[in-house]
């Protein structure tokens, strides 16, 4: 199982990072052990000082394919889940001065805090709406209307690169409103008005 990730996905969220808004998706991956199910706790590490939040919908691939041609892209995935793309931001920005890659930032254990898989009929073009609260408050607003690459178009692009495999999952980007967890903080991720997932910090 791959854990495949999209930086940079909505123009607002680009924008806050005070990073350029990509002209092809920005793809990173996270290891098997960075999943986090089950609502368990999230323990803070002692290898960061800013830890970030970003709330995401998450794509799971229901069939193997290579070099995905855009009009069967909408095939190969059925359900999603909200999941948080955990961050050390610090750590991050060490990596970027350097030029090296980010999977201390990205991929360290247990950083994908990930909701059950509810199916989705990706034949539909209705938009959907999710947010993230943090002790109790809305602190990401977002719509996958305002996604820059959508659904289809990730599909297409990762598959030319990575064979897409049964069970695989696809963390498609974050909204505006990404900031820094502290211990005793919970987090929750909602996909419309249903709650997906809570993750306390301890």
């Amino acid at each position: 199982m791959k854990i495949i990730c999209i930086g940079r996905n909505y123009v607002d969220h680009a924008k806050e990072m005070n990073s350029p808004v990509p002209k092809q998706p920005l793809v990173f991956m996270k290891p098997p052990s960075a999943l986090l199910v089950n609502n368990k706790p999230f323990y803070y590490p002692d290898f960061t000082k800013n830890l970030h939040y970003e709330g995401e919908i998450v794509l799971k691939i229901c069939r193997n394919g290579r070099h995905v041609q855009p009009e069967f892209a909408h095939e190969y995935y059925d359900q999603i889940a909200f999941g948080f793309d955990l961050t050390a931001r610090d750590l991050q920005a060490k990596c970027k001065e350097k030029g090296h890659p980010w999977e201390i930032a990205k991929g360290f254990d247990n950083s994908a805090p990930i909701s059950k898989f509810i199916n989705f009929d990706s034949n539909k073009d209705s938009p959907i709406h999710f947010e993230t609260k943090l002790n109790g408050g809305v602190v990401q607003s977002g719509n996958t209307d305002d996604l820059i690459f959508d659904f289809d178009n990730l599909i297409v692009h990762i598959s030319k690169y990575f064979k897409l495999q049964q069970g695989d999952i696809i963390f498609t980007g974050t909204p505006a409103g990404v900031g820094p967890l502290q211990i005793g903080d919970k987090l929750e991720g909602y996909i419309e008005d249903q709650m997906m997932i809570e993750c306390q910090i301890k």
